[in-house]
């Protein structure tokens, strides 16, 4: 039975917040659309006058999908060429969702996302409605078909996992410009001790080229090995050019609520690079080069307006 037009703008007002729950479920922007279409598509088959409360009914039912496609994923991960890391969104995508909070901002967080691959897809569900969303314990039992208590159990197993490996920053917005300044500064300068002195001892810098592009199939760890492979990764070439297909523009920009470097060329987004600090220095670089998840932070690129790049490697 078709919607009327009503129903479809009630929905289409809710889409937004459907696609931010499901990316930070899935981590892909592109599943979440989808998933968000599928709950449209269910919206539409269902008898709407019968649903007491849309938001609650659709929050179910896009949760659902996505916790069911959490196993298929994650079969799917373990055959992923290289490390897998999400799909990045820039500043200003309406995906981000809410990020009023410290724990809204760090729920989509790349180092955040990452973690919460650990978790089972229950556990994922219930911090991601609870920390980011504010839902509260009941609404989340009964969108999970679970008990209140159990769902506390589920938030403080998830919460323990998250906190157990992530460091929170505490850094300030104006200070975090000047670092990520300074990083790209050292970055393209071609020697390897002022990036060291910006990096924790403990550093790791990880790659998504999804089997597409060149990337690190393993982690690089330590102030010098990243300092050194940082070098030849901001190192200007023949080869380079010919691999992204011209000269990279680089950018300091923000991608998942937090300070990254941006590379583009025509236009085009090629390579986001997220940078996790923290007071002693920069403690992570999380760097997204496959092709497919990069589409829509080139559409974000175009639609935003950015200044002068802060380098070109051509």
């Amino acid at each position: 039975m078709p919607l009327d037009k009503d129903d479809v703008a009630r929905f289409e007002a809710f889409r937004p917040r459907l696609e931010a729950i499901a990316y930070r479920l899935l981590g892909s922007a592109s599943e979440a659309e989808d998933a968000a279409q599928e709950t449209f598509l269910r919206w539409q088959a269902a008898e709407t006058e019968l649903i007491e409360v849309p938001e609650a009914w659709l929050t179910k039912v896009v949760t659902n999908l996505c916790r069911n496609q959490l196993a298929s994923a994650r079969a799917r991960r373990e055959t992923y060429v290289g490390a897998w890391l999400p799909e990045p969104l820039l500043a200003g995508d309406p995906m981000l969702g809410p990020m009023d909070t410290v724990e809204q901002r760090e729920s989509v967080s790349f180092a955040v996302l990452v973690l919460l691959e650990r978790l089972s897809p229950n556990e994922r569900a219930v911090y991601v409605l609870r920390e980011a969303f504010d839902y509260s314990h009941r609404e989340i039992a009964a969108i999970l078909d679970l008990t209140e208590s159990a769902s506390q159990q589920l938030f403080r197993r998830a919460r323990k996992h998250v906190a157990d490996g992530r460091v929170r920053t505490g850094i300030e917005a104006a200070t975090a410009q000047r670092v990520v300044e300074e990083f790209l500064a050292a970055a393209t300068s071609g020697r390897t001790e002022p990036l060291v002195r910006l990096l924790t001892e403990d550093v790791v810098a990880v790659g998504d080229g999804g089997g597409k592009v060149p990337a690190r199939t393993r982690v690089v760890g330590g102030a010098l090995g990243v300092a050194k492979f940082l070098r030849g990764l901001f190192a200007p070439g023949k080869a380079k050019r010919a691999l992204v297909g011209g000269v990279a523009e680089i950018h300091i920009g923000t991608a998942n609520g937090g300070p990254a470097v941006v590379a583009v060329v025509a236009g085009r987004v090629v390579g986001v690079m997220a940078l996790e600090l923290t007071a002693e220095g920069i403690a992570a670089l999380r760097s997204q080069a496959n092709p497919d998840k990069l589409a829509r932070a080139t559409e974000r690129w175009a639609a935003a307006e950015h200044g002068e790049p802060r380098a070109v490697l051509g």
